[in-house]
This record gives structure tokens, C-alpha cells and sequence, in this order.
């Protein structure tokens, strides 16, 4: 089912967000203070997105602010349920999710929050996973004759990653995570990242708004979306991201595909010509029809959306009701 973008999310009338533009967004930010510096967003941002101060100013802090406010209330509601209790319980860990299509800046966008929310008086742990971690390993992938769907919802061992955000929100204190390689593309052998009791844990992935609609041959019922306090769309015109992905892909080509162990090395000495149509081809054969098909639709699940333009920048923000 293809899916305009282009179209407005909502009749304004009837719309269950509050829409912003990135001027009335940005004096939202009260007295939040900048706690980042160029060097900082020069680490933070990936190989194809573009951060500046001006943008963390106007629309990090102003989402940093919100985030905050919201933890803090839920963290109020703990307290509620031990008073009422007369029992502590478990420390249970906020979870933020972000989700988009490929090459929209989702890993930048987890890693500046995860900077910002920090940096806050609270000094807060905050945790970061991608749900990479949790595809299945290439063999597997192979075995199944699904490696051209990597990324696709079957792709996925959804009952790992599940049973992962249920630890994490059941307060368990330690729960470990494969690790994937974008090097290798594939799942590490025997190598994980612990998460140890946080306050804050930042998921991000494609399929973190995915629901059991999208994953009816499934027999569970349960899916990361049902853990996810407060989600965050990364959007953009379908337009914008095949070009940011064929502009990474041509970065890839002369930086991490030259590694000999790379997946991707072969392409590293193809012509510029050859590899924009390899890139393009693959765009219009699996990222845009996973987009469309399965990463899309969860958009107006999200309690934020956050539109970018062609130049990489925040242009809009819708915040649920």
C-alpha cells in the first residue's frame, strides 16, 4: 500500500496533535540552558545529518524540556503507587522510543537526547540500545531466504526483544542485549551490552512503533510499543530520504566499505555512477517498500513527530494532545 507523505496527517479540526512551527516550538524552551558545544555535535551527529547549535537550541531543548517534565511526573506516580502500597518497588526505567525510515537521522537524534537528558540537575542515568541487536543473524536471515528483507518486521526475533523491554520495565537490574555490526552487518557472536538499572532508557529503531498489526505471524501479543512511555517519529518527504540515502551510501563508499572487513568492501572501488544506481536500486526495492509497508503507517502512533525538510532541519513539530 503506497502512502502519500506529502499530505497533511490530520484535518486540524479533528487532529489529535498540537502542531508547531519551529519558531513557536523553539519559545517553548523557557530558560533550559545549552549544555552542548560544536565539538560535542560534531560527535553526536552521523556521517550524513547536520546538526547545529542554532537546531539544538530550537528544537532539542524546547523536546528536552518536555521529556523532563514528563519524567518527572512519572516518576511522581511511582511514588504515588508505593505510598499506596506501603511497598517499594523496583526502580522502573522511562522509555523513550524513536523511530523512522532509514537514513532519517534517528541514531542522532537518540544520541543528542541522550546527551541532553544528562546533562539535566537531575544527573539522571541514561541508556541507549538500537533494536539492531535484535535482528536475526545473517545465517538465520539466509535460511530463511529473507536477507533481501533485513529490517522487514520478520526479520526480527520480536519475542528477544520483547522479553528485553518487559526486563527492562519489570525493573530487573541487569539485562543484557546482542550487539550488531554495521561493519559486518551482522549479530556479534557472544558479545552483549549490559543495561544496568537506568533511569532513563532510549530505544531506536524501525520497528519500536510497531504493533501486532504489523506482526500478525507472531503468536505473542505483546510488542516493544506496549512498553514505550513517550515515541518519537523522525519524518521526512520520501524524496528527501532516498537522496540522504544515496548521499550516506556514496560516504560509506569512500570511508567504512574501504575497510577490508566490511560487508559492503566490494563496493568501495566502484565507479560514482555505478554505485548512486546500486544505491538507488536498492532504495526503490527494499527501504521504500519497508517504509511504506511497515515503518510509515506507525507514524501517527508516535507522541511526537518531527519533520525534517530537504536540508536535514527540524521545519515542524506535532506533539500529541
Amino acid at each position: 500500500m503506497q502512502i502519500n507523505t506529502s499530505r497533511q496527517f490530520f484535518n486540524h479540526s479533528l487532529s489529535p496533535y498540537l502542531n508547531f512551527t519551529r519558531k513557536e516550538w523553539a519559545e517553548l524552551r523557557a530558560n533550559v540552558p545549552m549544555t552542548v558545544d560544536e565539538t560535542d555535535l560534531h560527535q553526536l551527529q552521523g556521517i550524513n545529518d547536520k546538526l547545529s547549535l542554532e537546531e539544538v537550541a530550537e528544537v532539542y531543548l524546547p523536546l528536552a524540556r518536555l521529556l523532563n517534565l514528563y519524567i518527572s511526573s512519572n516518576i511522581r506516580r511511582q511514588t504515588v503507587i508505593n505510598e499506596f502500597t506501603g511497598k517499594k518497588t523496583a526502580k522502573i526505567p522511562y522509555i523513550i522510543g524513536i523511530a523512522g525510515s532509514v537514513a532519517v537521522g534517528k541514531s542522532t537524534t537518540a544520541r543528542l537526547l541522550q546527551t541532553l537528558l544528562r546533562a539535566w540537575p537531575e544527573h539522571r542515568q541514561v541508556e541507549l540500545l538500537t533494536t539492531d541487536g535484535f535482528l536475526h543473524p545473517n545465517a538465520t536471515l539466509n535460511s530463511k531466504n529473507i536477507m533481501h528483507k533485513k529490517g522487514f518486521p520478520e526479520s526480527y526475533d520480536m519475542k528477544s526483544l520483547v522479553q528485553f523491554v518487559s526486563d527492562i520495565k519489570s525493573g530487573k537490574e541487569l539485562v543484557k542485549a546482542p550487539l550488531y555490526s554495521h561493519l559486518i552487518y551482522d549479530i556479534v557472536p557472544n558479545q552483549y551490552k549490559t543495561i544496568e538499572s537506568p533511569d532513563i532508557l532510549i530505544i531506536e529503531g524501525l520497528n519500536v512503533l510497531q504493533s501486532g498489526m504489523d506482526y500478525p505471524h507472531e503468536l505473542h501479543r505483546v510488542f516493544v510499543s506496549d512498553f514505550v512511555d513517550f515515541s518519537i517519529y523522525v519524518d521526512a518527504e520520501a524524496s528527501n530520504l532516498k537522496n540522504w540515502y544515496i548521499d550516506r551510501f556514496l560516504k560509506f563508499r569512500k570511508g567504512a566499505f574501504s575497510d577490508p572487513n566490511s560487508y559492503f568492501h566490494s563496493y568501495a572501488k566502484l565507479p560514482e555512477d555505478e554505485a548512486i544506481s546500486i544505491a538507488s536500486a536498492v532504495w526503490d526495492s527494499v527501504n521504500a517498500i519497508n517504509l511504506n509497508q511497515n515503518i510509515l503507517p506507525t507514524r501517527e502512533r508516535a507522541s511526537l513527530i518531527l519533520k525534517k525538510g530537504a536540508n536535514h532541519l527540524i521545519e515542524e513539530i506535532k506533539l500529541r494532545k
